[in-house]
């Protein structure tokens, strides 16, 4: 694994333990309701993004393609207000280990759909890895309570976790992760408040408490606008089919981290899945030096950087990114659960 790959790691598996923390400190937000929330929380991030960006950061909006904005927008819609919308769905008769056990199986799916996308066979070792994560993920948190309506809400969560991870890859190289992070973010704002209208009406939003305060902004200023960015720099660094594989940290990070609220205990089998996850990470993301491309052995062009992406024809060094979600405890509740 050369220096932009490590990078690349580094940043992927930060971004996810802040979500994975954040599952913890967001447990404040149950009674918040949840549109109105996930608008606010963008709509701030959104607003500290744009200084990022410096002078002229939004030109590259103005020629985005009609249809890259329609990507823009499924992918704000799908992977993080529909993400969230479905997690909390399928907590209304589902134990929270359920959804985040689905989730957690994002990196296979993604280790599988990457590929077939770009017409090759999927890469071994990362396939292997995405396993081990999964594995690892069901371990930490265990099976819970539910019924069909929950199984098929989780279902919808773990699709929302892939297309967090596939649907930004054709748009990150021409945005890049700052202004990229800062446009979704402004669509999932608008697309969470006209939710909140329709569901909540005048109760869409109200004044939070201090507990509720700190959370939104916790969730705003950490983990979207560093998770976001952080994320985003991961995937172009060494790819979505790589990158969601730190998915399987986010359990772990909350599982760690529940202790410290009293909301759950981190025992044998959280520390059995949290070997199983490192495992699959160290296996699938080239730590131990055995997850190369196969793009190579098919003679298509190499990154002479060695870094490789699951869209390289759109995004050179080229999830979920962000991104998922597992709560061992219940931890993670309604208006708060969007990884990176």
């Amino acid at each position: 694994m050369n220096a932009t790959s490590r990078s690349g790691a580094l940043l992927a598996a930060f971004a996810c333990v802040l979500v994975g923390a954040s599952f913890t400190a967001n447990s404040v937000l149950g009674a918040y309701p949840y549109a109105g929330g996930q608008a606010l929380r963008y709509a701030l991030a959104c607003l500290l993004l744009l200084p990022l960006l410096g002078r002229g950061g939004t030109a590259p909006l103005r020629a985005l393609p009609p249809r890259a904005w329609l990507r823009v927008a499924a992918l704000a819609g799908i992977g993080m207000v529909g993400f969230n919308l479905a997690v909390l769905a399928a907590e209304r008769t589902a134990e929270p280990a359920v959804p985040g056990v689905l989730v957690g199986c994002a990196p296979v799916v993604v280790a599988v759909l990457v590929p077939l996308l770009e017409g090759r066979r999927p890469t071994r070792p990362v396939l292997y890895g995405a396993v081990l994560v999964a594995v690892g993920a069901l371990t930490v948190q265990g099976w819970g309570r539910t019924d069909l309506a929950g199984i098929a809400w989780s279902v919808c969560a773990l699709g929302g976790e892939v297309g967090f991870a596939v649907l930004a890859v054709p748009v990150l190289r021409p945005l890049g992760p700052k202004l990229l992070s800062a446009t979704v973010c402004g669509v999932a704002a608008l697309e969470a408040a006209v939710l909140a209208v329709l569901v909540d009406g005048a109760q869409a939003v109200r004044v939070p408490a201090p507990a509720e305060a700190a959370a939104l902004l916790w969730q705003a200023a950490v983990v979207t606008v560093v998770g976001f960015v952080c994320w985003y720099m991961g995937v172009q660094r060494i790819g979505a089919e790589r990158a969601t594989l730190f998915s399987g940290l986010i359990p772990v990070s909350a599982a760690l981290t529940a202790p410290l609220v009293a909301a759950g205990a981190y025992g044998p089998a959280q520390a059995v899945g949290s070997a199983l996850v490192g495992a699959g990470v160290a296996v699938g993301s080239g730590v131990l030096g055995a997850a190369p491309h196969r793009r190579a052995r098919a003679g298509a062009p190499t990154d002479p950087t060695g870094t490789t992406g699951p869209d390289d024809a759109a995004l050179r060094a080229a999830p979920h990114a962000p991104s998922a979600a597992a709560d061992p405890d219940g931890v993670a509740r309604r208006a708060g659960e969007r990884r990176p």
